[in-house]
This record gives C-alpha cells, sequence and structure tokens, in this order.
C-alpha cells in the first residue's frame, strides 16, 4: 500500500531534547502521551517526527496501533526499536472501525504508562503535524494558567493543497489534541467510552471549576479531515447522536443544526446531525448517567442563548 514519502515531513535534529526538560521560559515538565492510530500509514511519519522535534519531549509515548490493516504497526515499530521512550501496544482488529475506537485504544494505553511523577496527559491524533515548540508554548499557557485544566492547539483540516480553520467554541479542545492536567484528570475519574467523550470531559471540567481552553495562537495540520472515514453524512449522523447521549437542549440543538445551512456542504450536515439526534431518541440511546452534568451543560446553552457569560464565553 502507498505511503506518504517521508521526505516531506520536517525531520527531528540528531541531538534530542531530554524527557520533560526546562527551556527556561517554564519550569520543569513532565509528561506522557497516548497515540491511537488505525490505518495511518501516510500520516503517522509525520507525527512521530513531530514529536521528536519538540523541544521538550515526552516521558513515554505509548502509540496504539488500533488494529491497523495497513503498515502502520510496521512504522511505529521501527521508531520504537530506536528511541526506548516510544512504545508500541497492538490491539487486535475488530473486524471494523467503531465509533469510539480511539477512546478505548486511549484508554487501555492509559492503564499501561509506567511513568508515576507525570503532570500532563496529553491524547494526540496520528495525522497530525505541528511546530519544533508545539508543547513548550502549550506548557505556558497552562504554567500562566493555574486553573487550566484542558487545553490543546488549534486544528486546520489539510483539503488537497488548501489548509482551512477547523471552527468551534474556544472552550472546545478537538479529541486528538488534548492536554489534560493531572489534577484536573483525576478529578474527572477518567473518561466516557463512547460517542461525546471529548464534550463530557471538558463539560465536566467546567462544571468542577477548571478552565478548558483552545489556544488560537498554537496550530497544529490534520492531514485528514475529521470525520473523513465516515464521510461527511456519517460523521454529521455520530456528531448528533453524540448531542444526544450528552444531553443537548432541543432549542440549543435546533439553532445549531440551523446554523448549518451557511456552512459547506449546504444543509447537508445540518440534516445529519438532525437525524442522528433523532435516531438517539427514537432507539433511546443511553444518555450519560451523570444527571447533574446535564442539568450543567443545559444551563450553559441557556445562558448562550440569553447572552450571559457562559462556557461558550
Amino acid at each position: 500500500m502507498h505511503t506518504e514519502d517521508s521526505e516531506n515531513f520536517p525531520k527531528a535534529p540528531d541531538a534530542r531534547s531530554e524527557p520533560g526538560c526546562s527551556t527556561g521560559a517554564i519550569p520543569l515538565v513532565k509528561y506522557c502521551m497516548i497515540t491511537p492510530a488505525r490505518d495511518e500509514e501516510q500520516f503517522i511519519t509525520g507525527t512521530i517526527e513531530s514529536v521528536l522535534c519538540q523541544t521538550i519531549r515526552p516521558l513515554e509515548w505509548i502509540i496504539v496501533d488500533d488494529g491497523s490493516m495497513d503498515s502502520t504497526r510496521a512504522i511505529i515499530d521501527r521508531y520504537a526499536e530506536r528511541y526506548t521512550w516510544i512504545r508500541p501496544l497492538r490491539r487486535e482488529n475488530r473486524g471494523f472501525r467503531s465509533r469510539s475506537g480511539g477512546v478505548e485504544a486511549f484508554l487501555d494505553a492509559c492503564s499501561l504508562l509506567q511513568s508515576r511523577d507525570w503532570e500532563f496527559l496529553v491524547n494526540l491524533d496520528g495525522d497530525l503535524t505541528f511546530a519544533p515548540d508545539y508543547f513548550e508554548k502549550c506548557f505556558e499557557h497552562f504554567h500562566n494558567t493555574p486553573r487550566l485544566g484542558i487545553g490543546g492547539g488549534t486544528i486546520y483540516d489539510k483539503v488537497g493543497e488548501r489548509v482551512q480553520f477547523d471552527k468551534a467554541p474556544s472552550f472546545h479542545v478537538r479529541g486528538g489534541t488534548k492536554i489534560y492536567r493531572r489534577e484536573c484528570w483525576e478529578k474527572l475519574g477518567g473518561l466516557v467510552c463512547g460517542l461525546g467523550w471529548d464534550t463530557v470531559d471538558e463539560t465536566k471540567a467546567n462544571q468542577l471549576g477548571w478552565m478548558t481552553q483552545t489556544f488560537s495562537s498554537l496550530e497544529l495540520v490534520h492531514h485528514r479531515r475529521t470525520g473523513a472515514v465516515w464521510g461527511t453524512w456519517g460523521n454529521a449522523v455520530n456528531d448528533g447522536e453524540a448531542d444526544y447521549i450528552v444531553g443537548y437542549h432541543p432549542l440549543f440543538f435546533s439553532l445549531k443544526c440551523a446554523r448549518q445551512i451557511f456552512y459547506s456542504p449546504y444543509g447537508i450536515r445540518g440534516l445529519g446531525i438532525a437525524y442522528g439526534y433523532l435516531r438517539g431518541l427514537v432507539r433511546r440511546t443511553p444518555r450519560i448517567g451523570d444527571r447533574e452534568l446535564r442539568a450543567y451543560l443545559r444551563r450553559q446553552q441557556w445562558r448562550r442563548l440569553l447572552g450571559l457569560s457562559s462556557i461558550w464565553k
């Protein structure tokens, strides 16, 4: 199968940064990282090389081959042989792509982390590239804002030769870019394993008094557009069902659907989101069990509709 030429990606320098080192701008930083990857042979090299180039590298990086059917596993193994702090983990091929496979793989790897004194935990997608000082700059934000519990950079989707901004509320940190402060992670008590997990964690964090933020000045290039494996319609349906599961208020959700007519592909995404929400309703798909969290989310949505201060700002 075709593998994207690694010459297209930045090469790491010979002199490697030390694990959790300090650059002077911020104190010693200790972080671990997990990357779930399935059929990422075209892009995983770019992600690994981007991490190798970092001014602050992780104590430990578990890269999960989540049942790939291409050469992803071989690429991961090749790097793991060279760098002892990169650890491969293989999950068996389920025969299908699970809608929550990424978070399942992430949680599996969490239980296998060997480092015990980490301060930050990173969930990083296997199809991203970013600047050598990306994590250093992220940790500066955490250092300057002690109540920041979850953060991450801004995604720019690569579509052909174009790179376009993926707009989202500033409190929403994309799942494949999330950095968790340890104290916040422990208060969360882990992640919900299913659709909507990356809304539940940040909503819960805000409910507990933490801040969550996407750093607008820190960019990551996404080489495979979000939801590409599901297609435009399938991705929209998944998003709509996730909104049902986490407990979106019907009015807030309806307005969200209506807004989609202004974005390409015009109307299609809105219909898909609506279908996913209604499918969850008709099937009586189990919602998250935390009623207080669902009530908090709806209060925040009402405040947003009324123009009051909310997690949407």
